[in-house]
């Protein structure tokens, strides 16, 4: 039987009883060589969050801030350039759900959210990992389109104008067909 493999940033927080002081998840080198590689960057030169947490009824609130330095690999260029991350954190563990509201409409089973449930986070067991949803969080604060320094020379190296700013035979054929 293999072990479940492990996240690239793990920090198990235990629900009773939580931790009163701010929680600083500050990722080594290893984790962010390994973050690096999961989100398609040429590096994450430093990760550090600080959450705040609180019981919410039968759920866990996290609060607090992600910074991060990252090199991210132009849109355009491919060229890798440095991106600065400073995000809120503002998360919540429930206990997975047992039964799920679902109704069952032409053989299909269709799961019905509300508003609040897309922000959650579930887990299973006495303790929720704090690491990996700050890591899901680094995830989505990168920008999959950014535009680095260079970007604009490649643009003019291939031979990409700006919309208008065409040139050419077919341009001025363009040209002549629009009617303002």
């Amino acid at each position: 039987m293999s072990e479940a493999p492990s996240n690239e940033l793990t920090h198990l927080v235990k629900l009773r009883p939580l931790p009163g002081d701010t929680i600083v998840i500050d990722a080594d080198e290893g984790e962010r060589s390994a973050l690096a590689a999961r989100f398609g960057l040429a590096a994450v030169k430093s990760l550090r969050a600080e959450v705040a947490l609180s019981h919410d009824g039968k759920s866990v609130r996290a609060d607090g801030t992600l910074n991060a330095q990252i090199m991210q690999y132009c849109a355009i260029s491919a060229e890798a350039f440095a991106v600065t991350i400073a995000e809120p954190l503002a998360l919540r563990f429930v206990e997975e759900a047992d039964t799920a509201p679902q109704s069952e409409e032409d053989g299909e089973i269709e799961v019905e959210l509300s508003g609040d449930d897309l922000d959650e986070i579930e887990f299973t067991g006495d303790a929720f990992d704090l690491g990996e949803a700050v890591a899901q969080s680094l995830g989505l604060a990168i920008d999959p389109y950014a535009e680095g320094p260079q970007a604009d020379a490649a643009r003019a190296a291939a031979g990409i104008v700006a919309e208008g700013e065409q040139n050419g035979p077919l341009a001025e054929m363009l040209k002549g067909l629009k009617t303002d």
